[in-house]
């Protein structure tokens, strides 16, 4: 059997598990697959720098991390360099990658990914359509398939070798690959040392709270090939005392690595379905921490890119700016490596420009061009344009919005670009231009700058997803471009929509409808997506109808996702707010709900009363009415004021059926629970109504046969049956602003069906 999906990331390192959280943040199904059967013990970087801290704030991850230790004195090629920017997160922050890696591996599992551990990737095919992998897991050979694979599983990349990439050097051989050795020991007492230069080689020694002690070190002119095998401690300590003539055998290893300044780069980033991120697609000596924080960055900019993709709300063009942006940003990275790795390593040669350059850096333009060369703050995407802003990243504004203060870095959490409008005339001529866009890819969020933050000198700015500048007011570019460009073009039904006059009434709004996977519950999720809404689509058992009823939403432009929950069972409500409350709190930050439309219910299967048994009448009101009041009860903690509450009941309780007695019974509690609820609620401004379908097509096969249809149809004024959207507008109309002023309604949506003869 293949196991399917729509991304597999390759590798559970902190770039492919930052990658899987992006993807999972933007909706897309994930699979990652990590060859080791246990998370890694070993840290080999532990330095964040200050753009990378800053992309963690955005996604509401600083909180795990806690407050690491921090220096602002960092290094150019061992010359010691001020890091302070303008950033609140200026300097090296020091947080081990085992716990980075988990803080990740948390957030992407948490949020749905499905990470395999113990799986080899053995084999890449790609199809037209997709890719198929083979991966070699605890029990045999495994297949996987998927819309899209990105390799994250280091410099050895065992997807870049499979597939022959080209991973060319960007250095002469005659001057790179050096060798050097670090470790992690106990149990030995050396200084400390930073950059400490010896005549023969370079030392560096640095002592933990926990007694480890990591030491680096190498011998000036020590090439790789000089290294026969996998390094031991033996090497180290060797090497150690040639340097700086301490022994250090005594001490006992808990890691040996041995690495170059080996500089290579992948000449493209993306191969058609497969992508590469993090080390897979650049090799350099990690000095400073720059590898580990370029491979963050990766993932930044690919996930929600490669997310838009697969849903289908963006073209393969957004998923090719991955390479065109990011891979200037690594040749850059990788040149100052060199540049570093130059003063580090070379011999008493590089003496008189290690005293020049040392020179250089005490003046503060040049000090503050390399500190943000290596935070990544100043990273700007191409954006043609004249302010300094555009494809920059936003920098922290603090906000006041109705609902409270905020910053521009919060409203990123939702991991949708955001449109931030600073005056009522940006929001009067643009919130027209957005709609189409606005609740499935953006959010449009009205503000003033707090008093003491400086003017931007702009009133509405856009921001992408991952934080850069897409469009300011006032540029030269049009916003309607802008949105194109970055979130896809509008689909056809929404502009269609838009010009009718109707569009996005439910903007920014969140509906839950349950038992949408079909009939009158499927047309009406559709149906409010198309107004705005993000939709929950409840299933019991298809799981297979209700994710062909999100597909539908999302091809169409809009936002839905499924949540499983059986109802009339213990624990039914609990299950199902568990999932809606996840899937909210993925795609809009919170868990506010603002449209409950209780559709889901059982039928009594045409059974005369006298053949109705205990066990069917308690299913038939703990579905159709229990269910329902309780779903109301647990939504009432997450509805606002303003919230919607439409209550599916049915024609039979005004038109007599003497098979469905039961059936009737249970609706007309639901019908009770409008009327004396609209009571409690109407100080919250909640509205909450009763919709009575009468004969409405579903899958029944009786709507099949055209004589029984004919004389279904004879039972309504307009002598047709009704159809589903026919139900899902009423639904529409009352979940919107415009029935404000109806509550505790029965409303007759069976065409006529209960007027009589």
């Amino acid at each position: 059997m293949t196991n399917r999906t729509q991304v597999i990331v390759v590798g559970a390192g902190p770039v492919g598990s930052m990658l899987a959280g992006e993807l999972r943040l933007g909706g897309a199904e994930v699979i990652v697959l990590e060859r080791l059967a246990v998370p890694m013990t070993e840290s080999r970087a532990s330095t964040l720098h200050a753009r990378t801290m800053e992309i963690f704030d955005s996604r509401g991850l600083l909180e795990k991390v806690g407050t690491p230790p921090n220096d602002v004195m960092g290094h150019f090629g061992g010359l010691p360099l001020d890091l302070t920017l303008a950033s609140p997160y200026s300097g090296q922050w020091k947080v081990a990658q085992t716990r980075l890696e988990q803080i990740l591996h948390e957030w992407a599992v948490t949020s749905g990914a499905d990470l395999r551990r113990g799986h080899q990737v053995v084999g890449v095919t790609v199809g037209p359509n997709d890719v198929a992998v083979q991966a070699e897991g605890p029990n045999g050979i495994i297949e996987f398939a998927a819309q899209y694979v990105v390799a994250c599983d280091g410099e050895d990349s065992t997807v870049r070798r499979i597939v022959g990439a080209a991973f060319p050097s960007n250095a002469s051989e005659a001057h790179f690959e050096r060798l050097l050795f670090r470790a992690d020991i106990v149990g030995i007492e050396i200084p400390n040392r930073r950059f400490q230069r010896f005549p023969k080689g370079l030392a560096i020694a640095a002592r933990r709270n926990d007694g480890v002690t990591r030491v680096m070190v190498h011998e000036f002119g020590r090439k790789t090939d000089s290294l026969r095998g996998p390094a031991e401690f033996n090497d180290v300590a060797e090497a150690w005392m040639s340097v700086t003539g301490e022994n250090i055998r005594a001490g006992t290893p808990l890691w040996v690595d041995a690495f170059s300044d080996a500089s290579r780069q992948l000449s493209h980033y993306r191969h058609g379905r497969i992508l590469f991120a993090g080390d897979a697609a650049h090799q350099k000596m990690p000095t400073g921490g720059q590898a580990l924080n370029l491979g963050l960055q990766d993932a930044f900019n690919l996930g929600w890119k490669l997310a838009a993709c697969v849903r289908r709300s963006a073209s393969s063009e957004l998923l090719d700016s991955y390479h065109h942006e990011r891979h200037p940003v690594g040749e850059r990275v990788l040149s100052n490596i060199r540049a570093q790795a130059t003063l580090l390593l070379g011999g008493p040669e590089v003496e008189p420009l290690r005293d020049v350059f040392g020179k250089l850096t005490k003046h503060d333009t040049v000090r503050a061009e390399l500190a943000s060369m290596i935070a990544g703050t100043d990273i700007k995407y191409d954006t043609a344009g004249r302010s300094p802003l555009l494809g920059a990243r936003m920098p922290r504004a603090e906000l006041v919005t109705a609902s409270g203060t905020t910053s521009s870095t919060d409203l990123l959490r939702t991991g949708r670009g955001v449109l931030v409008v600073l005056s009522d005339d940006a929001q009067r001529e643009l919130a027209p231009v957005a709609a189409p866009w606005v609740s499935r890819r953006i959010d449009m969020v009205p503000a003033k700058l707090a008093p003491e933050h400086p003017p931007l000198g702009t009133d509405a700015i856009l921001i992408r997803p991952d934080g850069h500048v897409a469009w300011i007011r006032g540029d030269t570019s049009d916003l309607t471009t802008a949105l194109c460009r970055w979130f896809g073009e509008p689909a056809h039904s929404m502009t269609k929509n838009r010009r009718n006059g109707f569009m996005g009434k439910l903007a920014a709004k969140s509906a839950l409808v349950t038992g949408s996977s079909r009939g009158i519950g499927r047309a009406t999720a559709i149906r409010l997506a198309r107004e705005g809404a993000l939709v929950a689509v409840h299933y019991t058992t298809n799981a297979n109808a209700a994710y062909e009823v999100v597909t539908s939403i999302e091809r169409d432009g809009g936002r839905a996702f499924a949540v499983q929950a059986e109802l009339g069972v213990p624990g039914d409500v609990h299950q199902l707010f568990l999932g809606l409350e996840q899937g909210l709190k993925e795609r809009t930050g919170s868990t506010t709900l603002h449209i409950l439309v209780n559709n889901a219910g059982v039928m009594s299967g045409n059974t005369a009363p006298e053949k109705t048994t205990p066990e069917a009448f308690d299913r038939l009101m703990a579905v159709n009415a229990k269910a329902p009041f309780f779903i109301i009860q647990r939504a009432l903690a997450n509805m606002p004021e303003g919230g919607r509450i439409i209550n599916i009941s049915t024609g039979l309780t005004r038109f007599a059926n003497p098979h469905e007695i039961a059936y009737a019974m249970s609706k007309g509690a639901v019908e009770m629970m409008a009327l004396h609820f609209a009571k409690h609620l109407g100080p919250r401004n909640i509205t909450i109504n009763s919709v009575a379908p009468g004969i409405t097509r579903n899958d029944n096969p009786v709507f099949d046969i055209p004589d029984v249809v004919n004389q279904m149809a004879r039972l309504s004024t307009f002598n047709r049956v009704g159809e589903p959207a026919d139900v899902a507008d009423v639904v529409a109309f009352l979940a919107s602003d415009d029935a404000r002023w109806i509550t505790g309604s029965f409303v007759d949506a069976s065409g006529g069906s209960l007027l009589g003869g």
